[in-house]
């Protein structure tokens, strides 16, 4: 607690240490003199809140001094008291007040009378000081208030009229202050706001709310709309609300919601697009590696078979541009996943060198491989991704190397724990890439030079899918080059040993598929000539086959006929095949509602796939694929429901 001063005012030492005596204590800082001068220096300079002053004085009388203090803005605040032997005639006690005191004590002096006395202005003087404390305080806020450039105003809670508003509401709502008090607050929002923002302050009302945050529109003087965020705080049935202007957030908003609905938009349109792209055109290729595997099959010459192999090559040689572009797509989607099994490394990167050695041979190129023996037999990676990483890396360096070498090395970095870091790097001594070019050879569609396409081919896209599947394998890529002498890729992985290697199922059966003697297959398909390649493999089987061009079709024969197996493409006209499935699984009744389906989809997108499990349909087979991947599907799911019936 902060003491009172007290200033002891008399002619007479031994009264002043009497009284000093008296009022000694925790709370009090007493100053005292026997100089009227004196005292009117020490009021000056300290802060006095109540003095104790001697009427009579040889120098100047108490009432002169008094006179003096209250003369003096600075000291004009100091209670009195006089202290006085002199009669206690009703004229000296008036001129005593008359001058500025607030009471007498008189001599002799009783010691309970003046400590009483004594303190209760002290505690009168306390509470002037937190009076002088709040005003300060309030006349801060009221600076702040009038200088704020939100509006602030009080609002009566019973009539919601404003009772002050501050300045700013002029800039905000092109109203004067004083034309807007006694108006009701809810009158400033637009009509259609204006229930909406009188229920809201009718509930900070009832629910005595200390704070509240809202928005709504308002209209200006000159019938502009603007929004408006209002802070409102109830006390003592008065509203106090802080207006703020956030017409620019708001806009932004709109324009980020805009934006972000065009980019979903935008993104929604691609997404179909490459999606019907994949099928308009997975779908005619399935077909001609299909009939071109089955015309292999059958009796041809020399020259056919050269013809039908030049064929099959350059089918899949599309297939691969085509699987690019939706790669691309995939990834810049988020829609790429990264699926990490135990693997033997060592064998995936001999199977590529070996498949892309023959390459290097027609090239006449030396084709090396360097495996670090430290290289920890199997680890958890992503064994599809890696050979793609590494037979777009590989045969890029194969391609722009017209002599010397092409070498691939795999080296350990560091091993910790469970971890190990390798290092794939491809070096040749090719063609090279120009200093000014090496930063664009990995976007899309670009290459190291204008002229590499018409000499080399490509599409440029093979580094760019690269580079992407390195960082999401949590990698980077990096290369060195000097033009006409060489390149080399690096990239580096941390890898988790794992225990053992997924035992792998041969590729490709080398007996005869299994007929499927006496079993009934319901075929959907639009394509004519997957029509004619199905029915050729599924008879070639022995099966019973109906063929039918859409899902309204498809329908109509489960209706009115039974079957084991239903193969369904997802893309038909009039009806396609994931509302096929959905009918099939909720309009009929058993056995039919359970009947196997594989969708025959040129899907390349995983959410379609999922898509059609969701829609009821039992397994996907995407195309193009080979007829021991649907033998071995068609098997699993007959097998499957075959059980089932016993159950």
């Amino acid at each position: 607690m902060t003491p009172v001063n007290i200033l002891i005012v008399d002619d007479r030492e031994e009264n002043i240490i009497a009284l000093e005596a008296l009022l000694k204590r925790d709370d009090i800082r007493i100053f005292s003199t026997t100089s009227p001068n004196e005292a009117l220096k020490i009021a000056w300079e300290t802060h006095i809140a109540i003095a104790l002053v001697d009427v009579q004085m040889p120098e100047m009388d108490g009432f002169e001094l008094v006179e003096m203090l209250k003369s003096n803005p600075r000291t004009k605040d100091i209670m009195v008291i006089f202290v006085t032997a002199i009669s206690k005639e009703t004229k000296y006690a008036v001129k005593g007040l008359g001058t500025g005191a607030v009471d007498y004590l008189y001599k002799p002096l009783d010691p309970y009378i003046t400590s009483a006395k004594v303190d209760s202005f002290v505690q009168l003087a306390r509470t002037q000081a937190e009076i002088r404390l709040k005003n300060d305080e309030l006349q801060n806020y009221s600076i702040v208030v009038k200088n704020s450039a939100d509006i602030i105003c009080s609002v009566d809670a019973q009539t919601l009229r404003i009772e002050n508003i501050n300045p700013a509401v002029e800039p905000i709502m092109g109203f004067k202050p004083a034309e807007l008090l006694g108006k009701s607050v809810v009158n400033l929002a637009i009509d259609e706001h204006q229930p909406a923002f009188r229920k809201k302050l009718g509930e900070i009302i009832k629910d005595n709310l200390p704070f509240a945050v809202f928005e709504f529109r308002f209209e200006r003087f000159d019938k502009c709309v603007i929004w408006v965020e209002c802070r409102a705080s109830y006390r003592n049935k008065v509203i106090f609300i802080n207006i703020s202007d956030i017409s620019p957030q708001k806009s932004y908003q709109e324009q980020l919601i805009k934006s972000k609905e065009q980019a979903e938009y935008t993104k929604k349109v691609k997404e179909t697009f490459l999606a019907n792209m994949s099928h308009e055109l997975r779908t005619p290729i399935n077909g001609i590696i299909g009939i071109t595997g089955m015309l292999l099959k059958t009796n041809v010459d020399e020259q056919q078979k050269g013809m039908l192999d030049l064929l099959e090559t350059s089918s899949k040689s599309l297939l691969g541009v085509i699987n690019d572009v939706l790669d691309i797509s995939k990834i810049e989607a988020g829609k790429f996943n990264i699926i990490r099994t135990p693997n033997n490394v060592s064998d995936i990167i001999k199977s590529v060198f070996d498949l892309l050695k023959y390459r290097a041979d027609e090239a006449n190129i030396e084709f090396l491989l360097e495996i670090d023996p430290d290289v920890p037999q199997s680890l958890m990676v992503d064994s599809l991704r890696l050979n793609q990483i590494l037979m777009n890396l590989l045969s890029n360096a194969i391609k722009f190397t017209e002599r010397g070498y092409v070498k691939l090395k795999v080296s350990v970095l560091q091993r910790h724990n469970d971890k190990v870091k390798l290092k794939y790097s491809i070096e040749d001594t090719g063609i090279g890439i120009p200093a000014d070019r090496i930063n664009r050879i990995f976007e899309s569609f670009e290459q190291a030079e204008e002229d590499t396409v018409s000499k080399y081919g490509g599409t440029g896209l093979g580094l760019a899918i690269v580079k992407n599947l390195v960082e999401l394998k949590g990698g980077e890529l990096t290369v060195s080059s000097q033009l006409g002498k060489g390149s080399t890729f690096s990239f580096i992985n941390w890898h988790t040993i794992a225990s053992k290697p997924v035992a792998k199922a041969n590729a490709k059966p080398d007996k005869a598929l299994t007929p499927f003697v006496g079993v009934k297959v319901l075929v959907a398909e639009d394509n004519m000539v997957n029509q004619f390649m199905l029915s050729k493999i599924l008879k070639d089987w022995q099966m019973e086959i109906d063929m039918v061009d859409n899902g309204r079709k498809a329908l109509d024969k489960l209706t009115a006929n039974n079957y084991d197996i239903i193969l369904m493409d997802t893309h038909m006209p009039e009806m396609n095949g994931y509302e096929t499935a959905r009918n099939i699984r909720v309009d009929f009744a058993e056995p039919k509602r359970s009947i196997p389906i594989i969708s025959l989809s040129a899907a390349s997108f995983g959410h379609e796939q999922q898509e059609a499990l969701t829609a009821g349909m039992n397994d996907v087979l995407s195309k193009p694929f080979q007829p021991y991947q649907l033998h071995e599907k068609i098997s699993k799911l007959l097998n499957s429901n075959a059980k089932a019936l016993k159950v």
